[in-house]
């Protein structure tokens, strides 16, 4: 037989039924997060101290409404869960990504998709739609229900009042880039407690010390720290801080960032 006849060899069942491909790794992702109690329960707690906090809010404004700050007087004010929620939702995405570090999941992982960056942008995937439908979701029902509290004392706003919409859907959006922020950091950590350490000092401590005690060259510092999205969820616009969507592209400029540098330090690092 000449080398011209020769057939090429048929692909085998482990190359035909087991290549990996995107939507796999989404589901793999999903499958992650949604077989651990301790993801629904955290996203579950960022959602109810969204709500609680508005009713809570609502009712002690209502019940004293003078001499109140103006954050407690706009729109945004029975959204001030948001503070709490943030914490819980940093947390949850650190801990998606570093929690594969802890158990030594990630090696299997990168074993199943040697590219790396697809499990990367998967994870990212998968928690940025879940936090995203729950936070927004969340945020409208902590605003309706903290004004229905407020409406019981002849206060409040409605979500046609200039603002409102903005601020409640916004609230939602950026508690999503808080998580991905802490996904970024779960990267570029690899240590849940590192991760959420890093995360939350750069989010609390670091603005707090360039705005209060380095000058005014320190407070322009502070408005481009990734909590100028902040900004974008209250409905007064405190001095020195950047316009509303100004300060959301911040946020979004900082999660980008972030998370292309965790990308390529995941495709040169061991897992």
């Amino acid at each position: 037989m000449s080398a011209g006849t020769v057939a090429p060899p048929e692909p085998t069942a482990t190359e035909t039924d087991y290549r990996v491909t995107f939507a796999g790794l989404v589901r793999s992702e999903w499958i992650k997060f949604r077989s651990l109690r301790s993801s629904w329960y955290t996203l579950a707690a960022a959602a109810a101290a969204m709500v609680v906090f508005g009713v809570l809010i609502g009712y002690q404004t209502g019940r004293h409404p003078a001499n109140l700050d103006v954050e407690d007087t706009v729109a945004s004010a029975t959204l001030q869960g948001y503070a709490l929620a943030q914490l819980l939702i940093a947390v949850l995405g650190a801990l998606f990504v570093s929690g594969e570090y802890g158990t030594g999941m990630i090696r299997s992982s990168m074993v199943a998709a040697p590219r790396r960056t697809p499990v990367l942008l998967a994870k990212l995937l998968v928690f940025g739609t879940i936090a995203l439908v729950t936070l927004v979701v969340a945020s409208f029902v902590a605003f309706l229900a903290g004004e229905a509290v407020l409406s019981h004392y002849g206060l409040g706003f409605s979500l046609g009042d200039p603002t409102a919409l903005r601020v409640t859907a916004g609230t939602g959006i950026y508690l999503t880039l808080v998580g991905l922020l802490g996904s970024a950091f779960g990267w570029l950590v690899r240590h849940t407690a590192g991760a959420i350490s890093a995360l939350l000092g750069l989010l609390l401590v670091v603005p707090g010390v360039f705005g209060n005690l380095l000058g005014n060259w320190g407070k322009d510092i502070a408005r481009f720290l990734p909590s100028a999205g902040e900004s974008f969820i209250h409905s007064y616009t405190a001095p020195r801080t950047l316009a509303p969507w100004t300060g959301l592209a911040v946020t979004v400029v900082w999660v980008i960032a972030l998370t292309a540098i965790a990308a390529v330090q995941l495709r040169r690092r061991d897992a």
